[in-house]
């Protein structure tokens, strides 16, 4: 049913897609389209550190120390499987450089700097371990080989199966070099979906052959607000489009059918989240509304050098609203197998500042690689599993110099994360979710250190290092890796719900034929579905997307690497 106008509810990637394309191919006005949203960037944030103190997000637990840098999370690219997102940014001017759209922009900057990852893995005692040598066994090949092969109508198999469930016979599996980086680089556990598992692999079936040095990865230049969302946000307003932000949309007035099971949105009720006032928005006949209804950054708090991130039990804003419009209408989903299992969804993570490059370059030397976006894990040299297992403690990202536009040419930053925040340090007897800013950099230091024997241990750099220090922050996200939570395919709504007159669900938690979820490709996938829906453009112009899984070389490669 085409509209005339839109009502967005949040504004992160998705429906910012959406708008771009009702404009562009739906040959919209700005004016046409309205943003509620609690911020403008969703989970795709970055920004000094004390533009960030304000934020809503941040209020459960007040920063001390406001100086340095913070970005949540960060964004790994990939040309070939993320086609949706290149076109969108081809679509919009770089927020950065002149003459250049936001798709040129990365991809001159990535044509510059390509990844190649010397030291995805690090263990003590061993130090960079070759992860070209997966470790499978054959039980291993064969499980995997069954999830890859396993066919499209298949998939309903695999409903609440988890990729523990799934390799419950071959324990195996979680001690392979191939886990550890597959867990890492994409932020699956072993309580996560073995349904979204099979996905990746099938959309990332090529990035198996080569995963060892992430050369498939692509980057933006700087963080990923500043390169992906501010050009979208500078286009949008400069077309006239409405963002109104610092409202949080609590409830939906829905139309009262004979048959109740037609979804028509009748109206909105928010809340100013700086003045706490009330507001109801009408929604009329000719106006689509289009929900992001779920974000693995909702009720995120920071903390500081010297104070742990605080956890904020909040369900979060955009699952609270879709649990409503659940409790009125049965088909679409269930936030619960999403928003109610903190233990599979968590993380904490941490963003390093420094005045100078004294780490950066014992980074360096310990790796033998110059900064440019590497992803390194630390295994633990003993078991801490449940099933008695070695795994990965932390993971860096080092990022290619400067991260931020406004960064001083000193200034280093670096991201990691806890995948398993419940985990006590090796070098802090600590939770990891209960480390301050500063102990974090500690048990950082502690893992390089396992890598580094000898004389010349970056120990002996560690008062120089620790002075060096602007601020590291820790980020608490209780629903990190929610979108791969354990789950059916009816758990997530589709994009256009039956019986939807007007309302349409974008983001991470919808569910799309052959998307896999954590990706900008996904987001903006839903984007585009929901705009064409309702301008009425037909959906055989959605942008193609490619499937590797279905090339035989492709498949072949991936055969041999698994008896490497």
């Amino acid at each position: 049913m085409t509209k005339n106008k839109a009502i967005m509810i949040g504004a992160g990637l998705a429906n910012m897609a959406a708008a771009v394309y009702l404009i562009q191919e739906g040959n919209w006005k700005g004016d046409q389209i309205t943003f509620y949203s609690i911020d403008d960037h969703g989970s795709n944030d970055g920004s000094p550190a004390s533009e960030a103190a304000g934020e809503y997000w941040n209020k459960v637990h007040p920063m001390e120390n406001t100086k340095g840098f913070i970005a949540r999370g960060g964004r790994m690219l990939n040309y070939r499987t993320y086609v949706d997102l290149m076109d969108l940014l081809s679509r919009v001017p770089s927020a950065t450089e002149p003459g250049m759209t936001a798709a040129e922009d990365t991809r001159d900057f990535d044509a510059k700097h390509r990844t190649f990852d010397k030291a995805r893995l690090m263990e003590g005692g061993k130090g960079i371990i070759n992860g070209g040598k997966m470790g499978f066994n054959n039980k291993d090949r064969l499980k995997l080989t069954e999830l890859i092969m396993m066919p499209d109508s298949k998939e309903e198999q695999l409903d609440n199966v988890t990729i523990a469930d799934y390799f419950k016979d071959d324990p195996h599996m979680f001690t392979t070099n191939f886990w550890y980086m597959w867990e890492t680089t994409f932020a699956f556990r072993v309580q996560s979906s073995a349904q979204e598992l099979r996905r990746y692999m099938h959309q990332m079936i090529y990035e198996f052959t080569q995963i060892e040095h992430l050369v498939g990865v692509n980057r933006t230049r700087y963080n990923q607000y500043e390169s992906i969302m501010l050009p979208l946000i500078n286009y949008l307003k400069d077309q006239g489009v409405n963002i109104i932000l610092n409202r949080r949309v609590t409830n939906f007035e829905f139309k009262d059918t004979p048959m109740q099971d037609e979804i028509t949105v009748t109206a909105l009720r928010m809340t100013n989240t700086e003045t706490g006032e009330e507001e109801d928005v009408p929604v009329d006949d000719d106006t689509a509304v289009i929900f992001t209804n779920g974000s693995i950054t909702d009720s995120a708090t920071l903390g500081d050098f010297n104070t742990p991130a605080e956890e904020n039990m909040d369900y979060g804003a955009a699952a609270s609203l879709w649990k409503k419009a659940t409790n009125r209408f049965y088909n679409l989903g269930n936030p619960d197998k999403f928003f109610n299992d903190r233990n599979a969804s968590e993380w904490v993570s941490f963003t390093l500042t420094t005045k100078d490059h004294v780490l950066l370059n014992e980074i360096t030397r310990i790796t033998t690689q110059v900064p440019g976006n590497a992803l390194n894990s630390f295994i633990s040299t003993s078991p801490i599993t449940p099933m008695g297992n070695k795994d990965v403690n932390m993971s860096i990202v080092v990022h290619h110099q400067p991260h931020f536009t406004t960064q001083k040419a000193n200034e280093s930053v670096i991201w990691g994360y806890f995948l398993y925040p419940r985990r006590k340090g090796e070098f802090v007897d600590k939770q990891y979710i209960k480390m301050t800013g500063k102990e974090m950099v500690e048990e950082l230091l502690g893992q390089l250190s396992k890598v580094d024997p000898g004389p010349g241990n970056i120990m002996d750099k560690k008062q120089e290092i620790m002075d060096s220090v602007i601020n590291c922050i820790p980020a608490y996200m209780p629903y990190a890796s929610a979108l791969f939570n354990n789950r059916a395919k009816t758990d997530r709504p589709k994009v256009i719900p039956e019986h939807s007159t007007n309302l349409a669900f974008t983001g991470e938690f919808v569910e799309q034929p052959y998307q896999m979820v954590f990706t900008e490709q996904s987001a903006v996938r839903s984007g585009e579905i929901a705009a064409y829906h309702f301008a009425g453009v037909p959906m055989a112009k959605l942008v193609k997307n490619p499937r590797y899984d279905k090339d035989i070389k492709t498949l072949a490669k991936a055969t041999r690497k698994m008896f490497e």
